[in-house]
């Protein structure tokens, strides 16, 4: 025989899609994905419960005063002082959302549509700054508003971003200015 006749004569058809193989591996797949899923909703449920001694949050009080500052941006999380991975997610602290921040004599109201609102009490605010990150978001330096605050026997940080980052820097001025006073009056009583 020559060899061009050899070549046609070893030819095969293609290949048949094997189906359930392939079915197999795709409803395999979707199982592991939705085991990790339920996993991951798990252990937010069960850190939620470890940090259950977390006090309700305070209400915004029903005369505030006027407004010294107002923000509209992100809520991106809060976390434990000091510690920009170990979430805080009990009371609807670890919602991420839209914000409207208000800063008055008596404090730092923050509402967030679709999540619950809480209000800080200027006896309880600790330090504002700017950094680049809080659990599960990493920006630039100065990227994020930082405010420390006590609440119960914690100390957490709150981590906002202004749809105007340019307003950050008024922020950290204006809160730690207002810890400084309520400082110097508490000492003065």
């Amino acid at each position: 025989m020559t060899p061009v006749l050899l070549l046609a004569a070893e030819k095969e058809s293609a290949q048949v899609t094997d189906w359930a193989a392939r079915i197999g591996w795709v409803v395999g797949l979707g199982l592991f994905v939705a085991l990790v899923y339920w996993l991951m909703r798990e252990g937010w449920k069960w850190r939620g419960t470890l940090q259950g001694d977390l006090p309700e949050l305070p209400s915004t009080p029903d005369g505030p005063g006027p407004e010294k500052l107002t923000l509209s941006g992100r809520y991106h999380g809060s976390t434990t002082a000091g510690q920009w991975l170990d979430r805080i997610v009990a009371r609807g602290l670890g919602t991420r959302s839209r914000a409207e921040l208000t800063l008055t004599d008596a404090g730092l109201d923050v509402v967030r549509p679709g999540a619950s609102d809480f209000f800080v009490p200027v006896a309880q605010l600790r330090e504002a700054r700017l950094d680049k990150g809080i659990a599960g978001k990493v920006l630039t330096e100065g990227g994020l508003l930082i405010v420390t605050w006590e609440h119960g026997d914690r100390l957490i940080d709150s981590g906002f971003r202004s749809d105007h980052a340019a307003e950050h820097n008024q922020w950290v001025e204006a809160i730690n200015s207002m810890i400084e006073t309520n400082t110097r009056e508490g000492v003065e009583r």
